[in-house]
């Protein structure tokens, strides 16, 4: 049966540290996404344990955001009893410092948009939200606070509901989110401080 248990799990040691120190954005693709054995998305969640992520579609750009701060990402399990259903909800709160007119059109674009986002956490793992759905901005703030103290920047909320929990990246580290043989031919492209 599909949904038998395969694995156990023991206590962990306390090393992991929380938070995200990065998000790459691509624009929504259907493309092909290879998993480990050239499984495809609709097949890679049937195996145990899900399979990783070996090569992102291929010429990909990957537009990335640096983040430190209250920046945060949580994935929440809905599975209904009555309806026999069961889908992952996927919420990203981006906190981007500075009011920049580049910045606004992106956080339009976003908006108008679903990408997908590779969330890459302070621990080294790297994972895609929105990998067959994309993810939507479902809210958002442009702001420049009242005190010196406050805010002058954008508050994002990005969600995306998936048949699977996020897929993750094979080989990422704490200093190289996704590999060149994940990378497939695409590029990185980095902001500037301005």
């Amino acid at each position: 049966m599909a949904c038998n248990l395969s694995a156990g799990r023991n206590e962990v040691c306390k090393e992991s540290i929380g938070g995200i120190q990065g998000v790459y954005f691509f624009n929504y693709t259907t493309g092909s996404f290879t998993f480990e054995g050239a499984n495809t998305y609709d097949t890679y969640q049937t195996f145990a344990p899900a399979k990783l992520i070996t090569q992102l579609p291929a010429s990909q750009s990957l537009y990335f955001y640096s983040l430190k701060g209250t920046s945060a990402y949580t994935e929440t399990v809905n599975s209904s009893r009555e309806n026999g259903t069961t889908f992952f909800s996927q919420e990203l709160v981006l906190n981007l410092k500075k009011l920049t007119n580049e910045m606004s059109t992106q956080l339009k674009l976003m908006a108008y948009g679903r990408p997908q986002v590779i969330v890459w956490t302070n621990n080294g793992d790297a994972f895609v939200a929105g990998l067959k759905l994309g993810m939507d901005a479902t809210a958002g703030t442009i702001q420049t606070g009242a005190g010196l103290g406050d805010l002058y920047g954008y508050s994002l909320t990005l969600t995306g509901l998936e048949p699977y929990p996020a897929a993750w990246i094979s080989g990422s580290t704490s200093t190289n989110a996704i590999p060149t043989s994940v990378l497939n031919g695409g590029t990185i492209v980095y902001g500037t401080n301005s």
